[in-house]
């Protein structure tokens, strides 16, 4: 009965010993491929709280780099927009320089038509800026938000309904109806426009306003304001304003009308005039086509130079080719913006995504040292353990017998 006690006893205690063996070789297994893998959650079974954590940083991380690739070929799109604005600015300082020469007094009608000749390239060229598209094939300059706006012209392709900034990007297209579509007629408030059948040498200037609320009354003044010119037999030339007493007239005075100061300039013809209207919403394209046909179409049939017309189509374009440059320059100083948002919206990102590779380390990788260090341990442990087993394993009467 005693031998049977202790035989009992012993197997349960070989049985205890074998299973404490299994456990500490499954816990070091599972010790060294933590430690290989360099992950203290290898399964989420291992901890599903941590491991939940870290697939959600993961998740964020995918995002955030999506985002940024995202905003990488948007500032390319909005850099190539940028450098065509800057291009199609060049081309229309050349154009301007050239109107400003077609104004000289001394060039004939035929060294006109060799600028008009330049000044059709330049257009074509501005055209072609303009239409610039992308490597999608999309063109680069665009209408902005969702509104629809009418385009003029027939030279522009770009469209409208594009997407503005988001929170982690910015567009992908800049507006094109700012840039070649929205140049106003005249001073931007009142436009003076020659009388077709002038036949005089007098022209003006687009006007400077000095009273808003009169010059605003007179946009809206319907038919518009009429300055006409007499000259009597000795030459003596007088104007009146919308009908009103004949008033004289003196080459380069500023008068006062409709809430501006006008510069009349030169030698009026009897009956010559000018009329002062709203003004109106035109485009770059027009305005270099207009541009284009009063240097072409400044020549008389005697070979003369009709210097009036001449003269007050070069002063017109070269006010509207400068609104036109300023409103270009406006929509490159917003690209320039837009790329600087990209720089804020990159280092946001990559601090984010700092942020959330350590929020997943922390959630799911292991201490190298602390775990390389619990590793060596429980080596240490399992082989003392197994040389124990091996010497118990020896205490048997049966070594005795014999």
């Amino acid at each position: 009965m005693t031998n049977s006690l202790t035989r009992l006893g012993s197997a349960n205690m070989y049985d205890r010993t074998v299973n404490n063996l299994a456990e500490r070789q499954a816990k070091l297994a599972s010790m060294m491929e933590s430690t290989s893998a360099g992950k203290r959650v290898v399964r989420a079974s291992d901890d599903p709280v941590a491991a939940a954590q870290a697939e959600r940083a993961r998740t964020r991380m995918d995002r955030t780099e999506a985002d940024q690739r995202a905003l990488n070929a948007q500032v390319s799109i909005i850099k190539d927009g940028e450098s065509t604005l800057g291009a199609a600015n060049n081309a229309l300082q050349q154009f301007r320089t050239l109107v400003l020469n077609a104004g000289n007094g001394t060039y004939s009608q035929t060294e006109r038509d060799a600028l008009v000749a330049q000044m059709v390239s330049l257009r074509d060229q501005i055209a072609g800026h303009a239409n610039s598209t992308d490597s999608n094939g999309l063109p680069l300059f665009r209408g902005l938000g969702s509104a629809e706006q009418p385009l003029q012209g027939g030279s522009f392709l770009g469209q409208s309904g594009q997407t503005s900034s988001s929170v982690n990007g910015i567009p992908n297209t800049l507006d094109g109806t700012a840039a070649f579509m929205n140049v106003p007629t005249g001073n931007g408030v009142l436009a003076v426009n020659q009388g077709a059948t002038n036949t005089g040498k007098v022209w003006t200037d687009i006007g400077q306003i000095n009273d808003p609320a009169a010059a605003a009354a007179a946009a809206a003044t319907v038919p518009p304001i009429s300055i006409s010119f007499s000259v009597d037999a000795d030459g003596v030339a007088t104007y009146s304003i919308a009908g009103a007493a004949a008033v004289p007239y003196k080459s380069g005075d500023t008068i006062s009308v409709a809430g501006m100061g006008l510069k009349i300039t030169g030698t009026p013809a009897d009956g010559d005039s000018f009329t002062i209207g709203a003004s109106e919403r035109s485009d770059l394209f027009s305005v270099l086509d207009a541009a284009i046909n009063v240097v072409r179409s400044s020549g008389n049939s005697n070979g003369t130079t009709a210097s009036g017309t001449l003269s007050h189509g070069v002063a017109k374009a070269l006010a509207e080719i400068d609104t036109g440059l300023n409103r270009m320059q406006a929509v490159r100083s917003f690209a320039g913006d837009l790329l600087n948002r990209a720089d804020t919206l990159t280092d946001h990102m990559s601090a984010r995504s700092v942020q959330l590779e350590a929020d997943r380390s922390a959630a799911e990788d292991v201490d190298m040292i602390a775990a390389l260090s619990e590793l060596k341990s429980l080596q240490t442990n399992y082989n003392a353990a197994l040389q124990s087993y091996a010497q118990i394993q020896k205490l048997s009467l049966f070594d005795y017998i014999g």
